[in-house]
């Protein structure tokens, strides 16, 4: 009769059953012995206190402290002055004083009105240097002299020079007022006043 086509049904199915369990043994693998026991090399050396953020205050503000600001310091001043030329604020909100914020708004908003074009390339900071520092209530301050090269000129409508220079490359010297709450968990300084 048909008996033969069952044994093949049979060894159909031994064969996909020897099939899976030799790539379930392919992919999970096979035990040796000479597996390491996790238990023995997995640390457990969790923190178990959060470690607190050393106050600042003007007893600790040493040189390892004022030259971590100061990097700091250099790469918001750059984006502050590239963001600024560019009329886009939003990129530097956080990095801004409401009161200072406002004023960088009122004199974008007033660019745009006369139909002035500011053109800014940031060549680099020569020098920044901290003035002085001090702590007024709650706040930490510090002052920057900063010494930049900027390519800095002003347009019209019509692509005319109003001031400034496309190709020459001019000495900029500003001081800058960063402060910050130390209070806040927030890290942030903020510029609280520009001096040119």
């Amino acid at each position: 009769m048909n008996y033969s086509f069952e044994y093949i049904d049979i060894i159909l199915l031994a064969m996909i059953a020897g099939f899976i369990f030799l790539r379930l043994r392919g992919i999970l693998g096979k035990k040796t012995g000479h597996e390491e026991n996790i238990g023995t090399t997995f640390t457990h050396d969790f923190p178990t206190k959060k470690e607190k953020q050393q106050k600042l205050d003007e007893t600790n503000f040493d040189e390892k402290a004022k030259s971590d600001f100061l990097k700091g310091a250099k790469i918001a001043y750059e984006s502050i002055i590239t963001s600024f030329s560019s009329g886009d604020l939003k990129k530097i909100k956080t990095l801004l004083d409401k009161k200072v914020f406002s004023d960088f708004n009122e004199a974008i908003e007033e660019r745009k009105n006369k139909g002035l074009i500011s053109e800014t390339t940031f060549i680099g900071i020569n020098s920044a240097d901290i003035k002085n520092y001090n702590q007024i209530n709650n706040n930490f301050e510090v002052k920057v002299d900063f010494v930049s090269e900027i390519i800095s000129c002003v347009k019209d409508k019509e692509k005319k020079l109003v001031s400034g220079s496309p190709e020459k490359i001019k000495k900029v010297y500003d001081t800058w007022k960063f402060s910050r709450n130390v209070k806040s968990i927030n890290p942030n300084w903020l510029l609280v006043d520009t001096q040119a």
